[in-house]
C-alpha cells in the first residue's frame, strides 16, 4: 500500500480522537518523509489546536492537518514564482541545477513548452551539460519536437561558452528565455562553484540587466535524500526554487515541507509526469490537502 492510501485509511476510519491517535500520526508522517523533529513538532501544534476545537472525527482531524501544512508551506514562500514573467523586452536567464538522474533535461523542455504556450514566449535551450553527451542529444530531440530553438556545443565543451552563444542567439532576436540544462556531477563543492562562477560572469557581462533565476531540481521519489541534495546546493549556490520531479503516486511528497522550514526554500513547479504539459506552479493548498488525504 502506497502512502496516499495509508494516509487516507487513517483519516477515514472510525476512532476516538486521542494521544495514542497523534503517536501514530507522527509516525505516519515522519514515513511520509518529514524529519523526525518536524513530524513530533506538526503533531503537537495539531494537538493543541485540537483542544480548543476539537475535530468530531479523524475526517475532520485531517481538514486541520491540511490547512497546518498548508501554513508552513506560505511561511516558506512556497505558492510564490521566482520566476514571474519579467517586463517586455527583458531576458531571462534560467539554470536548472541538481544531480544526474533527477530530470533536468526533461523539466528544461516542460519549462520551454509552458514559457512557450502559456506565457507566449519565446524560448531557446542551452545543452549546458556538455559533461554527458546523452544530455546533449537528449536536449536536441526535445528541441526538435517542440520546435524550440536549442544551442548546442560539443561534449567536453565549456558550459559557460554554451550560455554565451545562447545569450547572443537571444540578443540578435531569437528569445526572450533561455533554459540552460546543466551538469550533474557533485564530486566537490568548489568545482560546483566554480563551474557556476564562470556562467555568472557570462550572464553578468554578455546579459546585463536579464532576470537570471537558479532552480534546484530535485526528484519527489527519493524523499529525505533529495533534502540533502537541497541543503548542499543551498549552501553552494543559494537557488531561488525548487523544480520537484516524479511527483506521483510513488512519491511521498513530505520533503516540500521539509524545504520550507528547515531550508526555506520554495517549491515553484511540480511535475506530474512524462509529457511536455505534465508541470505546473506549485499550489500549496492543494499539495496541503493532498498530502493530508482530503478528498
Amino acid at each position: 500500500m502506497g502512502f496516499a492510501d495509508k494516509i487516507k485509511n487513517f483519516f477515514n476510519r472510525n476512532a476516538v480522537i486521542s494521544e495514542e491517535l497523534f503517536e501514530e500520526l507522527t509516525d505516519l508522517l515522519v514515513e511520509g518523509d518529514f524529519g523526525a523533529a518536524e513530524a513530533y513538532r506538526t503533531a503537537e501544534i495539531l494537538r493543541e489546536r485540537c483542544k480548543k476545537n476539537r475535530p468530531a472525527s479523524p475526517k475532520e482531524l485531517s481538514l486541520k492537518l491540511a490547512e497546518l501544512l498548508e501554513e508552513e508551506l506560505k511561511k516558506g514562500g512556497m505558492g510564490t514564482d521566482p520566476a514571474c514573467l519579467s517586463p517586455e523586452g527583458k531576458l531571462t536567464v534560467m539554470l536548472l541545477l541538481g544531480v544526474n538522474g533527477v530530470g533536468k533535461t526533461t523539466s528544461a523542455a516542460k519549462l520551454a513548452a509552458l514559457y512557450r504556450d502559456t506565457y507566449g514566449q519565446k524560448p531557446i535551450l542551452a545543452a549546458a551539460d556538455t559533461f554527458r553527451a546523452a544530455a546533449i542529444d537528449q536536449l536536441k530531440i526535445h528541441g526538435e519536437r517542440l520546435g524550440i530553438r536549442v544551442i548546442a556545443h560539443q561534449h567536453g565543451g565549456d558550459p559557460a561558452a554554451v550560455v554565451y552563444d545562447a545569450i547572443e542567439a537571444a540578443r540578435a532576436g531569437g528569445g526572450d528565455i533561455i533554459i540552460a540544462d546543466t551538469a550533474g556531477r557533485m564530486h566537490t563543492k568548489s568545482a560546483l562553484v566554480e563551474e557556476l562562477r564562470k556562467i555568472d560572469r557570462v550572464v553578468e557581462t554578455r546579459a546585463a540587466g536579464a532576470r537570471y533565476i537558479k532552480y534546484l531540481v530535485l526528484d519527489a521519489t527519493t524523499g529525505r535524500n533529495a533534502l540533502a541534495q537541497a541543503a548542499i546546493f543551498n549552501e553552494a549556490v543559494s537557488p531561488e526554487g525548487v523544480i520537484l520531479t516524479k511527483y506521483d503516486s510513488t512519491a511521498r511528497g513530505g520533503v516540500v515541507f521539509s524545504l520550507a522550514s528547515e531550508l526555506s526554500l520554495p517549491v515553484a513547479y511540480l511535475c506530474t509526469g512524462e509529457k511536455y504539459g505534465d508541470i505546473g506552479l506549485f499550489d500549496p493548498h492543494s499539495y496541503a490537502r493532498e498530502f493530508a488525504g482530503v478528498e
